[in-house]
């Protein structure tokens, strides 16, 4: 019986556009290809062993003909390309209306009420950019005391702040009042709090970010485990995705080091159940800022870094990779990418070398990992636990 399974996600490493990136004009991405292009090839030993060159052709990374885990790619069923709708996929929640998104900012009833509701006017109300709108509003932030408000082509409500003039604390006390005020209509997936330090020339986001998830609206696989007695870890920003529900301990991490060193520690000392990581710096450092050689130091970091986590693992454990959407750096957009996602699962014992396919949903996940624990699945997506038995 397995003891454990370990699901890591690369946020926003996707791996070509789905057939509807069109409408979504994400026509051309491809954010791990087309980063490794970019950069004249991706160093990843690790992932080649596992099998990550037999999912699509990865300049610098080549295929295995004898690759160590099992290697597919999966298509998001979901509307929309955002991490909540991503990752509740990923747990076997699929959406069938879009989050609400505001390309010309929030309308007056939203800000109004949200200003009475904090007693300050804000700043922006309009899509941008973080590192740029605080390049642009900070100074007059630091001046005026006023938080900063802005949204994306996501569905989030984000409120900058520079630490001095507005600390963390009070931040979030904002974001949990606009977090309640967002719901229906209305219902943004995340109010994200954003707070920086620094000089005007020299603002710097700090890792003191959190996000305000909508909860998910039915069961996910989390609260599946959770009520049949098997523990539950969220690392990373998995609690907030979740707005906690289904999870029996979390770990809040500050970057992808942060998070492989704890996540090395977690292997260590939680012996059953599931061991769930989002590694956020692909998306938040490297694809929002189209920065195509961070990105590809940040894919080599995780390589080297792989063996700590799974040397560790027992012979019964399941480690499974992917993604939840795509954040393609080398294309004109800074957002997110509707994408295919990497599908690696390992385990010594389980097979190896099967080619998974393409996949239908994200949800494929949720019903492996609901088969793998003998429970009840949310009853989307099809579990591929025989493809990979031995």
């Amino acid at each position: 019986m397995t003891r454990r399974v370990i699901l890591i996600i690369l946020d926003a490493c996707g791996i070509g556009e789905l057939p509807d990136a069109k409408l979504y004009q994400d026509e051309g991405s491809n954010t791990i290809v087309n980063t490794a292009k970019a950069v004249g090839g991706l160093k990843l030993p690790k992932l080649e062993k596992l099998g990550l060159g037999n999912i699509d052709t990865i300049p610098g990374v080549n295929r295995n003909a004898s690759a160590l885990a099992n290697f597919g790619k999966m298509a998001e069923l979901s509307v929309g390309k955002d991490s909540t709708s991503g990752h509740w996929e990923i747990m076997g929640l699929i959406l069938k209306e879009p989050f609400p998104v505001y390309p010309h900012g929030f309308p007056p009833e939203i800000i109004g009420k949200f200003e009475k509701a904090i007693g300050k006017k804000i700043l922006g109300n309009k899509p941008a950019s973080g590192t740029e709108i605080i390049k642009e509003l900070g100074e007059e932030h630091i001046r005026s005391g006023k938080p900063i408000v802005y949204t994306s082509a996501d569905s989030v409500f984000q409120i900058a702040a520079h630490e001095e003039i507005i600390p963390v604390e009070e931040l979030h006390k904002m974001c949990k009042i606009a977090r309640k005020m967002l719901a229906g209509e209305h219902g943004v997936s995340r109010v994200i709090a954003r707070p920086f330090m620094g000089k005007p020339g020299s603002f710097k986001r700090t890792e003191r970010r959190k996000d305000f998830s909508l909860a998910p609206p039915s069961e996910t696989i989390l609260d599946i485990l959770k009520r049949n007695g098997i523990p539950v870890l969220g690392m990373g920003k998995i609690e907030d995705l979740f707005a906690g529900k289904g999870l029996t301990q979390c770990i809040h991490t500050k970057n992808n080091s942060d998070g492989m060193d704890k996540l090395v520690e977690a292997t260590r000392l939680f012996k059953t159940g599931l061991i769930f990581i989002n590694l956020i710096d692909f998306d938040m450092l490297w694809g929002h800022r189209n920065n195509p050689p961070g990105f590809a130091a940040g894919l080599e970091e995780f390589d080297r870094r792989l063996p700590e986590m799974t040397e560790l693992l027992e012979k019964e454990d399941i480690l499974i990779i992917t993604a939840d959407h795509g954040c393609d750096p080398t294309t004109p957009s800074t957002d997110h990418s509707r994408e295919y996602v990497p599908l690696l699962v390992y385990g010594r014992s389980i097979a190896s070398n099967i080619n998974l396919g393409i996949r239908e949903s994200f949800s494929d996940v949720s019903a492996t990992i609901a088969e793998i624990f003998n429970v009840e699945g949310t009853g989307n997506g099809k579990s591929f636990l025989k493809e990979i038995q031995m």
